[in-house]
């Protein structure tokens, strides 16, 4: 809650929303009426007659929990933190995004809110089509403009043709947005773009996305003939009408990320599962493909045809676009179209393609299990099927079309298809949950529990106490134990995944892990996932245990070992050969000495900082607080430098680079230079010892004495400091030129401040 700018306000009026709902639910139970519950979920009277069914009342509770969540998700702001600085451009969007928040909570009926409305929509996708620049195609930035003015535009025409009861353009209007198509066509690509941009989160984008969704599922317009009685397709529309707020968290959560601190870089993608024994993967490839020939062999193209809830839906309901999504997703499953995804994700087996097939076949499977009529059912002549080509059907004699198979024979087939990709492609969890823990320590402890102890082979015991080096005062040199010792010892110091009583002999242990080197060798999947299921163990676990008795461990710890010293001298070399291209400096004056450190320096928060006893009542402070102190001075406004307290001097730089240092001490003051350099600042220090020693500890890095010939009394520090962009394996360097030379003043002077990044 506290990471987020109103964080705390956001939660209050979510967390007043809630027990609003909460209370009106408990007097909607137990009185029997519901109009108080229904009028605060959907923002309309409760006009259709309905008591208060249980099913009702937990919709509109669970309705009522998404509304106080979007709440929470609209009011909490940015997170805390130094605001990134997007330029103009940037702060117009996120302006324009509230202001279209704002209008969303407002009655929007009146032909004035939605000339609003359709201006900042026009904005809007201006904006985007100037931030977007880079992370979708020119011609995806070009779509996204046109389509979005001209849905703006169409939509604010079809209001006022609406309003002035203008048939005519109501009809040319409603073909140019294309009943929702034309508001897709302007969404995705900026929903593919945040997808892209790191600005943006995930669970952003996904809200963008569950907001089209709600859109293609609202109805264009339907009529109902209750007679008094309740009309359950009013309330079910309303209800999905109350839970169309995806759209308002997108564009708040679009405006908060906009310019917010930005997250931590995600962990990399697995790689590509490894290819499996060809039968079980062509089996998954095949399953969706035997129903469909079936079908086909019947003259049935269709997966489920014009028959259950979703075809009505799709009929009654629904615009074009829906229906026209629906018929080709129809047609797909019932020609066995989710094979060629099955076979995608087989060739590819990557593991975002993998998770998606397989949610993608259970949400089919799910789709194909909701309840079908019979075609005599439906009492009407083939000539009256809507949508569907009547052509494309085989009839009886008495002219009722064939549907051919149940859609359940289709779900069957697609889930076992997602139950073998699961089996052979998904990727091990990523940690072990507490329950697998607790049964697997149960098991393993009612086993052992009933193992005869007389079975377990005597031998010699290496203990805890064997495995610790000698005193550090003894005689004896310690020698580091090696290969089956090694082994022995990590076990019994209980710092690896495997687990023995201290009285296990050497010899058990040895076996045990003699054959897990044999699993870990052999590589075998299923053999692996026997492991982890039955012992708890992975394999990448185990592999510093293993490596005293297991010669191919071994083996790939040193590849992995000697890869990663290969990268880190190359990482130092790039970082030296930034050092040997950076232009020395020629001093306009001689100075008594210059010191040129050749090698890149290093630190490890960024501060290098020099300290000398004063003599004074404050060497008797803290030192942690005077270091506090001193570095919220280095980091204050206009700073960011260079600070002094008495016996303390302090630089700062980036802690993510290297330095290039060059270090120059004068008998008097120099000339001032600018040129070249990002922040030039200068301050007085007071030296007791006459030994101006920059160093930092954590890194190792120590630099050469600035004073003049161990000179005390009264300096002038001057630090340049330049950041340059570098073509390596380094984004940049940073070099630093301190000057140090006698004087007078413990002013600060800044004498060029950094440009605004």
């Amino acid at each position: 809650m506290r990471r987020y700018r109103f964080g705390p306000l956001a939660a209050s009026v979510a967390a007043l929303y809630l027990v609003a709902i909460a209370v009106l639910t408990v007097i909607a139970l137990v009185t029997g009426e519901e109009d108080a519950l229904w009028r605060v979920v959907t923002g309309e009277p409760a006009t259709h007659g309905l008591t208060a069914v249980w099913w009702v009342v937990l919709a509109l509770a669970l309705i009522g929990a998404v509304q106080g969540a979007a709440c929470w998700q609209v009011l909490r702001g940015r997170l805390r933190g130094t605001p990134v600085d997007g330029g103009r451009q940037v702060a117009w969007l996120r302006g324009t995004l509230y202001v279209t928040v704002a209008l969303a909570l407002l009655p929007s009926w009146s032909w004035p809110m939605s000339l609003l409305s359709a201006l900042a929509q026009v904005v809007i996708v201006w904006l985007f089509f100037r931030v977007l620049a880079g992370a979708i195609p020119t011609w995806a930035r070009i779509l996204m403009l046109s389509t979005g003015t001209i849905d703006a535009v169409a939509g604010l025409a079809l209001t006022l043709s609406y309003t002035l009861e203008l048939e005519a353009p109501i009809r040319i209007l409603s073909m140019i947005m294309l009943d929702g198509l034309l508001r897709m066509a302007w969404v995705v690509p900026i929903l593919v773009a945040q997808a892209r941009d790191p600005r943006w989160t995930r669970a952003t984008v996904w809200m963008g996305v569950l907001s089209l969704v709600t859109t293609l599922l609202q109805p264009s317009s339907f009529v109902t003939f209750s007679y008094g009685e309740v009309s359950y397709t009013l309330v079910a529309f309303a209800l999905l009408g109350a839970l169309s707020v995806f759209g308002l968290v997108w564009a708040a959560r679009s405006a908060h990320e906009l310019t917010g601190p930005r997250p931590l870089p995600a962990e990399p993608p697995p790689g590509r599962a490894p290819p499996r024994w060809w039968p079980l993967p062509a089996l998954a490839i095949a399953l969706p493909l035997i129903p469909a020939a079936v079908n086909l062999a019947n003259g049935m193209p269709f997966w489920i045809g014009p028959r259950g809830p979703i075809q009505t839906y799709v009929l009654d309901l629904a615009d074009d676009t829906t229906a026209l999504f629906w018929l080709a997703l129809d047609l797909l499953v019932g020609v066995g179209a989710p094979a060629l995804l099955i076979l995608a994700a087989v060739l590819r087996r990557t593991q975002r393609l993998i998770r998606a097939t397989i949610l993608t076949l259970v949400l089919l499977a799910a789709i194909g299990a909701l309840p079908t009529e019979s075609p005599r059912d439906y009492g009407f002549p083939l000539d009256d099927l809507p949508l569907y080509p009547d052509h494309l059907f085989v009839t009886d004699p008495q002219g009722v079309p064939s549907f051919g198979l149940s859609p359940l024979w289709y779900s069957a087939a697609l889930l076992a298809a997602a139950l073998l990709l699961l089996l052979l492609y998904a990727a091990p969890p990523a940690r072990r949950m507490r329950h697998h823990v607790l049964v697997g320590v149960l098991t393993s402890s009612a086993v052992l529990a009933f193992l005869p102890v007389a079975d377990q082979p005597h031998g010699p015991v290496t203990t805890a106490q064997d495995c610790l080096p000698p005193e550090p005062w003894g005689r004896a040199e310690h020698r580091a134990p090696t290969g089956e010792e090694a082994y022995i010892c990590g076990i019994r110091g209980g710092g690896t995944p495997l687990q023995f009583a201290a009285t296990t002999p050497d010899q058990v242990l040895l076996a045990h892990g003699r054959r897990l080197c044999g699993i870990y060798t052999r590589d075998d999947p299923q053999e692996t996932a026997r492991m982890r299921t039955l012992e708890g163990l992975d394999r990448q676990a185990l592999a510093s245990t293993l490596a005293g008795v297991c010669p191919s461990v071994a083996a790939t710890l040193k590849a992995e070992r000697d890869q990663q010293d290969a990268e880190l001298k190359e990482w130092q070399a790039d970082s030296q050969r930034i050092c040997d291209a950076t232009p020395r400096h020629h001093p306009l004056i001689k100075p008594a000495k210059q010191t040129v450190i050749k090698e890149s320096q290093r630190t490890d928060h960024g501060v290098l900082e020099a300290w000398e006893p004063t003599g004074n009542a404050d060497d008797t402070e803290d030192p942690l607080v005077k270091a506090q102190a001193l570095l919220a001075k280095a980091q204050a406004p206009g700073n960011g430098l260079v600070a002094t307290f008495p016996g303390q001097l302090m630089i700062l730089s980036n802690p993510d680079f290297d330095l290039c240092v060059t270090l120059e001490t004068y008998p008097r003051r120099p000339p001032v230079e600018t040129k070249g350099w990002d922040h030039v600042m200068e301050v007085g220090y007071d030296s007791s010892l006459g030994e101006i020693v920059l160093s930092d500890a954590l890194s190792g890095t120590e630099l050469p004495d600035l004073s003049l010939n161990d000179r005390k009394g009264h300096y002038r520090i001057r630090v340049h400091y330049d950041w340059f962009p570098w073509d390596g394996l380094h984004e940049g360097g940073q070099r630093l030129l301190i000057m140090a030379y006698p004087g007078r003043g413990d002013n600060v002077t800044t004498y060029r401040r950094p440009a605004a990044r």
